[in-house]
């Protein structure tokens, strides 16, 4: 075991290991430290504490001394220049015509060195805004290219999760992610939706690889020949996590999808093993014994049970009226409100005669004239209103009587009329 001090160069970035020395450091601090850079200033993370020497990378830095107020003055002052050099810099790339983006300044605690952090998608020959840059600042410049990645730990920003960059909250380097992580727990492969703000794949990705190629070992393939409880079949879906298949029976009769637990079924083989199982059953060379179908939990209690509680009266165990009359019984035990139950009531011989004439009555027969009366029980003084003279039998003197109130038309605008040859009416 090595005691170390764990300290971070910036609010974003990887952890470092350093000697405490005869230091006793404690979280918050800021400390000045010696890299291959040269002194520097940072922030400690986790005071004095003991780590596997596996984890030290060799050499083991030490930390100079604890940073005193004119340290962190001069710190404060650094920042305050990068941000200078910054719209600088973007202004000498833009007179160069130079195709990069600038990402982030730095400079160095002791003010001999800043560092351009930039982007940019091929090479780019920057010697002469390099020469600019040395002339403005008149000290050692250096441009870094980086990758996207790179990019979004130094910006940071939210993911299409709703929480900070992983990168620029705790990853200390970046782990390859491949697609095929991506297939094998069975994420959708748009590139959209599996890519992060960088346009590179998730790094999260990688977090579940191991459980899920661990799972991928225990649950039978897509597409697999299993033999079930039921009979033989094709998998047609798999849900790793809850080590579940959906197995297709090779039975004519039942073509419905069976789900089983994975440790229910034993793989056979594939698309051939199938098709050598087929062909043999066609040929007769294979006899399959018919299986038990699998003896599911009754969600249901039994018509013993009902009785044996007083649900149900024997003899009347299709009663549904009788059923919830008793439920209302019990509610009303237990000092819940009543419950009201609609039941019809039986009508008499007397009341069933009356509904009938009531639809009856104020109808008129199929095929009659919107004009005509209608038929049906009606009182003594609507019935002397009735004409007694059948359709038929009136006379073209009672029709015309009868339409003597209205204006005439002519015959072509009447429903089923013609025009008469001389354009006039009648």
């Amino acid at each position: 075991m090595t005691e170390v001090v764990s300290v971070k160069f910036k609010s974003k970035g990887k952890v470092y290991y350093f000697d405490p020395a005869d230091f006793k450091i404690e979280k918050g601090q800021n400390v000045i430290v010696e890299t291959s850079k040269g002194i520097e200033f940072a922030e400690c993370v986790r005071g004095n504490h003991s780590v596997d020497d596996s984890t030290v990378v060799p050499p083991l830095r030490p930390i100079i001394r604890i940073a005193t107020e004119e340290d962190t003055e001069r710190a404060i002052r650094n920042k305050e220049k990068e941000a200078e050099a910054f719209d600088i810099c973007r202004e000498k790339i833009k007179n160069h015509n130079l195709d990069m983006k600038l990402v982030d300044v730095e400079y160095s605690f002791d003010g001999n060195k800043i560092l351009f952090c930039f982007t940019s998608d091929g090479r780019v020959d920057f010697r002469d805004l390099v020469k600019d840059l040395a002339a403005t600042f008149k000290m050692r410049i250096e441009l870094r290219q980086i990758g996207v990645r790179d990019e979004a730990r130094l910006l940071g920003g939210l993911g299409i999760c709703g929480k900070p960059f992983c990168c620029a909250q705790f990853l200390d380097d970046f782990q390859p992610v491949s697609i095929k992580m991506a297939k094998t727990q069975g994420l959708s492969l748009n590139p959209t939706k599996i890519s992060g703000t960088c346009g590179r794949l998730m790094c999260c990705l990688k977090y579940e690889q191991e459980a899920y190629e661990d799972l991928v070992k225990q649950v039978p393939k897509q597409d697999s020949f299993v033999d079930t409880p039921e009979g033989k079949g094709m998998v047609t879906d798999v849900n790793l996590l809850r080590r579940k298949v959906r197995v297709k029976l090779e039975n004519q009769n039942d073509l419905s999808l069976k789900t089983f637990d994975a440790s229910e079924v034993t793989v056979l083989g594939g698309k051939a093993q199938r098709a050598e199982y087929l062909a043999g059953i066609a040929d007769g060379s294979i006899v399959e014994e018919p299986k038990k179908p699998r003896i599911q939990r009754e969600t249901k209690p039994s018509t013993e049970m009902q009785e044996s509680e007083g649900w149900i009266i024997p003899g009347l165990e299709n009663d549904g009226l009788q059923l919830a009359s008793i439920a209302a019984q019990k509610s009303q035990s237990k000092g819940k409100k009543p419950v009201k139950l609609d039941i019809p009531e039986e009508l008499s011989e007397e009341q069933k005669d009356q509904r009938s004439r009531k639809h009856r009555s104020g109808r008129r027969p199929r095929g009659q004239n919107k004009n005509a009366p209608r038929t049906g029980n009606r009182s003594p003084k609507d019935s002397k209103k009735v004409s007694s003279i059948p359709p038929k039998q009136q006379t073209k003197a009672t029709v015309q009587k009868d339409d003597a109130q209205l204006p005439r038309k002519p015959y072509h605008r009447r429903k089923g009329g013609k025009k008469p040859q001389g354009g006039g009416e009648s």
